[in-house]
């Protein structure tokens, strides 16, 4: 659970300088950030609301209730979205992993700072009327959505898996778990 205060206009240009600091081949610069705060989360909650009416026709009020709140989960909002450039060398799956990274940067600078966020996905992301809706170009990727506030007291740490279930010493491709 993330409340107030959220990050400040200093804090931001520090949260920035980090995400633009991403790996970034062709220097594309494929990022773009849109910070959501005071009044323009509602507007935001509304766009949301009208997605899953215009995505699911039976979606209950509890649903759409539900679609509307997600904005509101955080004092903060920062909306990761990837400027493919369309043609380039660079295949727009690797635009798309630099924006990523600087999505991740932004998480690292918040926790730096002493702010909780919270990087989050949906169905948002991939509906071509929202992306239209928020004001992108058709070929945007919305990477994600980021939540930031301040952790509240009651507020646990996700468990994290232990990472040597992921790590694997390579020694050559017949070593790799299940070769021969």
């Amino acid at each position: 659970m993330l409340g107030e205060p959220g990050p400040s206009d200093a804090d931001l240009q520090v949260i920035f300088e980090a995400a633009v600091r991403a790996p970034d081949h062709g220097k594309l610069r494929p990022w773009k950030f849109f910070v959501i705060r005071g009044d323009a989360r509602q507007r935001l909650s509304e766009l949301f609301a009208d997605a899953a009416r215009r995505r699911e026709t039976n979606a209950t009020e509890d649903h759409i209730s539900k679609e509307r709140g997600k904005p509101l989960r955080a004092p903060f909002m920062i909306v990761v979205v990837a400027k493919t450039v369309i043609g380039h060398k660079v295949p727009p799956f690797e635009q798309a992993l630099s924006a990523g990274a600087a999505a991740m940067n932004i998480l690292n600078a918040v926790h730096a700072l002493g702010f909780g966020a919270k990087w989050v996905t949906g169905a948002n992301c991939y509906d071509p009327d929202f992306r239209s809706d928020f004001g992108l170009d058709p070929n945007d990727q919305l990477i994600g959505f980021i939540h930031v506030g301040t952790p509240e007291e009651n507020s646990r740490p996700p468990q994290r898996p232990d990472p040597g279930e992921f790590v694997v010493e390579w020694s050559g491709p017949s070593a790799l778990p299940g070769r021969t």
